[in-house]
């Protein structure tokens, strides 16, 4: 378990320094996870202790929310003051999310055999 989540850490300090060195709009955990799944797309899959040592932080992703959570408690009267955007930021990116897994969905999957037409 030690050396899977030491793998996962370097892949995200790895993003960060590519992040931060290269001035990337991009957040560094998010190309640590691209340089992730293209080191397991090369290598085959992942092992068998990063897949349990994954399913781990899977199953206790609710815990992650806490701070935010609290942070939303602390600051509910900007919140209040700002319903508007964020209202609008959740409904445009989640429409936008949608529309773009629809999107890829379509693209990825097969197409449908022709009818073979019959004289």
């Amino acid at each position: 378990m030690i050396a899977a989540l030491t793998q996962l850490l370097i892949f995200q300090l790895a993003g960060e320094v590519i992040a931060r060195g290269l001035a990337l709009p991009v957040p560094g955990p998010v190309l640590g996870m691209v340089l992730l799944f293209a080191a397991l797309a090369l290598r085959g899959g992942p092992s068998a202790e990063l897949q349990q040592t994954g399913q781990g932080l899977l199953q206790h992703l609710s815990l992650l929310f806490v701070p935010a959570g609290t942070g939303v408690m602390l600051h509910l009267g900007r919140v209040a003051d700002e319903w508007l955007p964020l209202a609008a930021a959740l409904v445009v990116s989640t429409a936008a999310t949608l529309a773009v897994t629809a999107l890829t969905m379509r693209l990825l999957m097969p197409k449908p055999a022709a009818p073979e037409q019959q004289p």
